[in-house]
């Protein structure tokens, strides 16, 4: 496809695809998943409950911490991560804009 061109598009419109893009992935949805049903986990605890390798999850977190959905901490010799309440509460904002903004056919808003 080449090129995205990014700069041809409005800085919302290119925050609202990088946030999309970080839900992209099952495993990047299960990990926010998984942390927010223990609101804080170890690593090793995510290896564990995904199934995936080490590598892996620790490739998703990269991403998700890039965006500031995933914040981490050291905790001795591991990593605890958990969601970052205010960076979840700015995209359900921009989501709800987004989606309400649309109000044809549709009663229910967020």
């Amino acid at each position: 496809m080449g090129l995205t061109k990014s700069n041809l598009f409005t800085d919302q419109q290119n925050e609202i695809a990088n946030l999309a893009k970080a839900f992209s992935h099952p495993a990047r949805v299960a990990i926010i998943q998984h942390l927010i049903s223990k609101k804080e986990c170890i690593n090793s605890d995510l290896v564990k409950e995904l199934g995936l390798a080490q590598a892996t999850v620790s490739q998703h977190l990269r991403e998700l911490k890039d965006i500031g959905i995933v914040q981490g901490t050291i905790e001795g010799s591991s990593m605890c991560y958990c969601i970052s309440k205010e960076k979840w509460q700015e995209i359900e904002s921009i989501f709800c804009y987004l989606f309400d903004s649309h109000n044809c056919c549709s009663s229910n808003k967020c």
